[in-house]
């Protein structure tokens, strides 16, 4: 169900109804037909199929068995079911409008009930009333079995009921009075199997509104999962992602395909003299410093490839898939530069009076198979040497020597 605060409210006010007072109206009703039309539809024409064989089979025992004279009386009305209960599978394949629908099936019911009637009236005698009772009994099955609105139950009941009474009126053996109590007696009977199908039907409804409500708690719970899964993963200060999220796609990204992703580097970023920063300037000034840098290194990465997380107080870590050393150190400096450039004040600095970036960068090697902790390990030494060798600067770890290159920059 998507989400609709007049059908959800709907479904509430319903379900907080007593059960006989369910009435399904509007979009909810739509909703409803919608939901039980397939089963309903195959009911309804399986049901047609075998009441048409059975009227062919029996014309076909009536042929055999009967005096010739009877059976071609009872020939005529009886070959008007079939074609009649063909016709209304066929319209009952495919979704109509309700008007299409209804009016089908009222009429393929009276014309079923009449064929019915007739074959034994015009036959007469003992057949007169034992096709009458035929009638009624088909009446009362395709009553209980279809599911459909109140109001086309009670139209199939009230037109068998009214063949009965008409033919029952024209029966030579009995009076008026006789056909008048055994409509009323079959009456009963039959308005007791619709006030039946009528409860039948204000169950399934009443089951589909606890579906509907179950599939918008459900559909809450699963919004609410994903925020907390969301929070569980981002940091609540900058806005991106944290440690746990970003250890969790370095292990899904070199597990996916049982081997290290070819290319990628890591920057591991750490802001120069942060605790100065907040020992001049305050916690406050801090933490807008660490959401401005953030958003600087996102700026300066590919947003639909690249990784970028706040791996710990001052540190990000930032994932460059499939790059060369080159294209490496070209994003750390744009980063540095622009961190540098963005002119944050950190009057406790000893290299100026702006916020500046160290970073350290590790290239995996298409020729070198090792884990992403290895890589981040070398990013991080990498990191630690350009603390150590001023700050404000890039270095890159070459993966396979000792040999490190620092990457120059005005201080």
């Amino acid at each position: 169900m998507q989400e609709d605060p007049a059908l959800t409210s709907e479904v509430d006010r319903l379900l907080a109804r007593r059960t006989r007072e369910i009435r399904l109206k509007g979009e909810i009703n739509r909703l409803f037909r919608e939901r039980i039309w397939s089963q309903t539809a195959k009911t309804i024409r399986a049901w047609m199929v075998w009441v048409a064989l059975l009227d062919v089979l029996t014309m076909a025992l009536n042929m055999l068995m009967l005096p010739a004279a009877i059976a071609d009386s009872m020939l005529l009305p009886g070959v008007i079911l079939p074609p009649v209960a063909v016709a209304v599978v066929l319209l009952w394949r495919k979704p109509q409008t309700p008007w299409i629908q209804g009016a089908s099936l009222i009429a393929g019911m009276f014309l079923i009930l009449l064929s019915v009637a007739l074959v034994g009236v015009t036959a007469g005698g003992e057949f007169y009333e034992r096709h009458l009772n035929i009638m009624l009994f088909v009446a009362i099955t395709s009553i209980i079995i279809f599911g459909i609105p109140l109001a086309w139950t009670v139209t199939i009941a009230a037109l068998a009921l009214s063949i009965y009474l008409a033919f029952q009126l024209q029966n030579p053996a009995i009076g008026f009075g006789s056909a008048v109590a055994a409509t009323l007696f079959f009456a009963s009977g039959i308005f007791a199997t619709v006030a039946a199908r009528r409860v039948m039907t204000i169950l399934a409804q009443k089951t589909f509104l606890f579906e509907l409500r179950d599939k918008r708690r459900v559909a809450e719970l699963a919004k609410a999962n994903d925020r907390l899964e969301l929070l569980a993963k981002t940091d609540p200060l900058t806005g991106i992602a944290n440690r746990r999220w970003m250890t969790e796609t370095l292990d899904h990204l070199w597990g996916s395909d049982k081997r290290c992703l070819d290319g990628a580097a890591m920057l591991m970023c750490d802001i120069d003299f942060f605790k100065k920063l907040n020992d001049h300037l305050g916690h406050a000034e801090g933490d807008r410093c660490l959401v401005e840098v953030a958003n600087i290194i996102q700026e300066n990465v590919r947003r639909d490839r690249d990784q970028v997380a706040r791996y710990g107080g001052e540190e990000f870590l930032v994932l460059l898939p499939a790059v060369s050393e080159d294209e490496a150190v070209s994003v750390a400096e744009r980063i540095r530069k622009s961190v540098e450039d963005a002119g944050l004040p950190n009057p406790g600095s000893r290299l100026s009076h702006r916020v500046t970036l160290s970073i350290g960068v590790a290239v995996q090697a298409s020729e070198e198979a090792i884990s992403p902790e290895q890589l981040q390990r070398q990013a991080d030494a990498a990191l630690y040497l350009a603390k150590q060798s001023g700050r404000n600067r890039v270095l890159l770890h070459r993966a396979q020597s000792s040999e490190r290159k620092a990457i120059p920059s005005a201080t």
